[in-house]
């Protein structure tokens, strides 16, 4: 699914306008109907619904869902803020007087000049219509202490759009006391980018897309950077297996893991690739993690290094569709020697997870020497440690889009809503996964799921949107057996077969 800047959206909707003879009026309809529509199936008439208009489009969306819900047999209070007598705009001002006309019952409270708020307290509902997705400077005076007032008023709100003093896109300037703190979000035909940050989580809430119906053809042809993967995205990519195949079909991977003490995350990073297809895998590592590795993941061949506790060096005696490199190897002196030379010498772009980003921390200059389209797995520790300390998700994320331009890269910020950086400055973000993945080797599974991947002839920037969506469907899969509580990384490992069949059954569903 494309996401859409604001102002890419105001021009679908002005190409729908023209496309199908309609007004303003009808587009505002349309929010309004399905808004009170799905507040209606979560509350219950009798509940006292309090709605705030503001008198641009957000509060004439908000006027006509109050008219909606009155048919529906609530009782809302509204209060429309016309501070002046004379600042609504033309569609409020029009909704305005069709609320009038059509719900005469409806005590509509219209402020020009002094605003006495009513008391509002944990069992209201608040329909939040003050601000959309238009606003443009952050709030202040009057509709600032009104927005601080109904987040400590404890009321469940309903934001339509989003919530009221947030941006749709970049909040780098706004306070989260500032902004209303919805219990759900009704967004307009597109989740805005705002939305899959953890810093805007507790302002969102919950969300739900309203369809209104915007031009398909105009949402086709406008371009943007930002991209939600689903399982549909994810399904068209997967290639079925034919039935006349071999292991030298589905490549050759090296996954160099592990040192005394960090096995298991050689055991699952070795079980996510093997459980994600891969024709044949090979574990490079110390001495020590042999007999842990052949006696867990028996499928997988081993190579040693020379030194007992700790990798020294990554010996690639085979052509390998894929390396990876990374999961539990530490950051001796000698092992970051080691990831150093084999980025030096690798021709074909690496999955790098874990360690081996700390390894790059402690030694930067390795960045230069990263192959390019290579795949950097950094959760927000690691990316701060090589990139720098930064103050909020959307400050890293575009940190990331910087660094993967310049380093001609691609960077995997994993958290909730995994988002792929591309060099061309295109980000893809994970809509699946669980809490269940917050779980210690999570992590080196989705490495195992990568380098499976691209040994089987996935190109990196393709591999690396759908591995987090199958990594984060396992997961489900294993939380539902489970628990969320009683997830552990292995569990996601052998959910990875089952997930990858899931996602291909798609078509049948």
């Amino acid at each position: 699914m494309k996401l859409f800047t604001t102002e890419n959206i105001r021009a679908i909707e002005r190409h729908t306008l023209q496309s199908e003879t309609i007004t303003t009026l009808t587009l505002v309809e349309r929010v309004a109907h399905a808004a009170a529509t799905e507040i209606a199936a979560r509350f219950r008439p009798s509940k006292r619904t309090v709605v705030f208009a503001g008198p641009g489009n957000n509060g004439a969306d908000a006027l006509i869902t109050a008219l909606h819900l009155a048919q529906m047999g609530f009782n809302p209070e509204v209060y429309l803020f016309n501070i002046g007598g004379s600042i609504l705009k033309p569609d409020c001002k029009k909704c305005r007087d069709l609320l009038i006309q059509r719900a005469p019952d409806v005590q509509l409270n219209q402020v020009t000049k002094v605003f006495n708020p009513p008391d509002l307290g944990p069992s209201d509902l608040v329909i939040d219509g003050l601000f959309g997705s238009g606003l443009r400077e952050p709030l202040s005076g009057g509709f600032l202490m009104l927005v601080r007032y109904i987040n400590e008023s404890g009321a469940k709100v309903v934001s339509i759009d989003i919530p009221s003093g947030m941006f749709a896109e970049w909040n780098r300037r706004g306070q989260e006391r500032n902004m209303v703190h919805a219990y759900l979000t009704l967004a307009v035909q597109f989740p805005r980018i705002a939305f899959f940050f953890a810093d805007n989580a507790e302002i969102v809430g919950n969300w739900k897309v309203l369809d209104i119906g915007l031009s398909p053809e105009a949402i086709e042809k406008t371009k943007t950077n930002f991209h939600l993967i689903e399982e549909g995205e994810v399904w068209g990519l997967l290639r079925p297996r034919p039935e006349f195949c071999s292991k030298a079909d589905f490549g050759n991977g090296l996954l160099a893991a592990g040192r005394f003490g960090m096995v298991g995350a050689s055991v699952l990073a070795a079980r996510g690739a093997l459980r994600s297809g891969i024709g044949k895998l090979t574990v490079y590592g110390p001495q020590c993690s042999f007999p842990v590795v052949q006696t867990a993941v028996p499928e997988a061949l081993f190579e040693s290094d020379d030194d007992k506790l700790r990798i020294s060096e990554v010996r690639i005696e085979h052509d390998y569709s894929a390396i990876a490199i990374g999961p539990g190897i530490g950051t001796a002196e000698v092992t970051v020697g080691a990831v150093e030379a084999l980025f030096m010498r690798s021709k074909k772009p690496l999955i790098i997870d874990a360690d081996a980003l700390n390894c790059i921390a402690a030694r930067p200059s390795m960045l230069e020497k990263i192959p390019p389209l290579s795949v950097l797995t950094p959760h927000q520790g690691e990316f701060d440690r090589i990139f720098g300390e930064q103050p909020n998700e959307e400050a890293r994320l575009m940190k990331a889009i910087e660094a993967s331009r310049f380093y001609n890269i691609l960077i995997l910020l994993k958290g909730r809503y995994t988002k792929l950086v591309r060099p061309d400055g295109k980000v893809y973000i994970n809509s699946g996964g669980t809490p269940a993945l917050a779980t210690a080797g999570s992590g080196d599974v989705l490495t195992g799921i990568i380098l499976a991947l691209m040994a089987q002839g996935y190109k990196p920037e393709i591999a690396a949107i759908m591995a987090p969506f199958i990594h984060g469907r396992a997961g489900e899969i294993a939380a539902a057996q489970k628990g969320v509580y009683g997830t552990i990384a292995g569990d996601i490992a052998d959910a990875v077969g089952p997930a990858i069949h899931q996602i291909m059954t798609h078509a049948n569903k």
